[in-house]
């Protein structure tokens, strides 16, 4: 007996992401980087073409912290996307994504 469904439906069957888990960013090790982001989306009246380096900034930031596998820029979609100005990274997370290294042996 089905309950809330038509009984002609099979199994549910849940399929993964296509490139695996995205883990959530709990300690906010990125969140400037998505600040950043969502205020350049704001700015431009969310058209995402004009905010395309900081969410390379953002990427870059998850891939250096962990938060996601390190994949090529042209699978990403953003392989002519030029690097983010020095101005629109936060100063205190450019330090620290620049250096993983050092990040990892606080913890």
């Amino acid at each position: 007996m089905s309950f809330g469904r038509p009984p002609t439906f099979q199994s549910f069957v849940v399929t993964p992401p296509e490139r695996g888990s995205f883990p959530l960013d709990h300690d906010g090790e990125c969140k400037q980087f998505m600040q950043v982001y969502l205020n350049c989306l704001k700015q431009n009246k969310s058209q995402s073409q004009e905010c395309r380096p900081q969410s390379k900034a953002y990427l870059e930031c998850r891939m250096t912290n962990g938060l996601m596998e390190r994949d090529s820029w042209d699978n990403l979609g953003l392989a002519g996307v030029p690097d983010t100005p020095a101005a629109a990274v936060p100063t205190h997370m450019a330090a620290s994504a620049s250096k993983p290294e050092e990040k990892k042996d606080k913890t």
